[in-house]
């Protein structure tokens, strides 16, 4: 591996970028941000959330497990704490039928040393004492509640810093999934992601290596993988014109999600991932859009009812590719036999 970066955003050396093996098929890894349900639109607040989704938690894991999917619940302070959601989350992790992460939400977690805004809801704009404070507190709160470590991350709003790796590695967690690949939030005063690359990548730090797992975007269109740089220079005028680059068919971005994105340009996205060589498609989604009225996707009945509809979809279109679920162990064993190979 290359010497310690200490960062996700260094180009990564090709030994520390994990490869297929020939012949090897892709996995698909089911992400999901767990968290309380609040005005998207609205400024960020400690108080005011709800937690009325959490029992829709139920109805989604009984989903997952009937299709032999085992999700991984990336669980933020608010969910940790209700009784409901370690109950029900907490019997799939004792079944082996879903996995427990972290997911900081810095606004609503203690220590609360700061002051709410836009700018400092991304944890890693915050000083680095807070933003470690809070992800220990939130670690330790998880292993308490759910008799378990959480191994996995994931940074509320994909607000990765300069420094956050190190950080994770010396809190025990081994994998990263906070990198939106093909997204870029700086008008928000958030990262860059903009040129990441989707295969997953060893970040080398002082107390230890982490694995990031980004979540999965492809580009689609007649420019293909070309489109990526034409659609940002473009779109950044904003989301119209990446919409007329879609109906165009020039360029199109295309996030793994039911949120917003159809079935058939998911399954658009699974072949051009497939085809490029993926070794992790990563999806994910948030909970609160398990229940009408939380998010901008999911509004009715109706909606929640096509939001499961997609799952069939996708994961039959899965299962005909070969693509086959995961877990983050299976990515971990996945990875540490790509840097031997290395």
């Amino acid at each position: 591996m290359v010497q310690p970066a200490g960062d996700f955003f260094t180009e990564p050396a090709a030994a520390d970028v994990v490869k297929l093996a020939s012949g090897e098929r892709p996995r698909f890894w089911v992400t999901i941000d767990t968290e309380e349900d609040f005005d998207w639109t609205a400024p960020f607040a400690r108080t005011g959330y709800r937690l009325t989704s959490v029992p829709a938690l139920a109805a989604c894991q009984s989903y997952f497990e009937q299709a032999q999917v085992c999700p991984i619940y990336l669980v933020d302070w608010p969910i940790v704490a209700d009784d409901r959601a370690v109950a029900i989350l907490g019997e799939g992790q004792a079944n082996g039928t879903c996995d427990i992460g972290a997911q900081l939400h810095p606004w609503v977690t203690p220590p609360h040393d700061e002051d709410v805004s836009a700018h400092n809801s991304y944890a890693g704009n915050l000083p680095l004492a807070l933003q470690r404070a809070k992800m220990a507190m939130l670690r330790d709160t998880i292993a308490e509640r759910f008799g378990t470590a959480p191994t996995v991350y994931r940074a509320g709003r994909y607000g990765l810093g300069f420094e956050t790796a190190t950080m994770l590695a010396e809190l025990g967690f081994l994998c990263d999934t906070s990198v939106r690949s093909g997204f870029d939030y700086r008008a928000g005063h958030g990262p860059d992601y903009r040129n990441a690359r989707l295969e997953p990548w060893w970040v080398e730090t002082t107390a230890g290596a982490v694995l990031e797992v980004p979540v999965t975007t492809v580009f689609g269109g007649l420019l293909g993988r070309a489109g990526r740089r034409v659609y940002h220079h473009i779109a950044r005028n904003g989301t119209r014109a990446g919409a007329a680059l879609a109906r165009l068919g020039i360029v199109e971005r295309i996030a793994l999600t039911p949120e917003g994105i159809p079935a058939e340009r998911a399954r658009k996205a699974i072949d051009i991932a497939v085809d490029r060589g993926l070794p992790v498609l990563n999806f994910s989604f948030h909970s609160p859009s398990l229940q009408p009225g939380n998010t901008p996707y999911v509004r009715s009945d109706a909606d929640l009812d096509r939001f499961y509809r997609w799952w069939d979809v996708v994961l039959d279109h899965l299962a005909r590719r070969g693509v086959e679920p995961t877990t983050s162990s299976g990515i971990l064993a996945l990875a540490e036999r790509t840097q031997t190979r290395s």
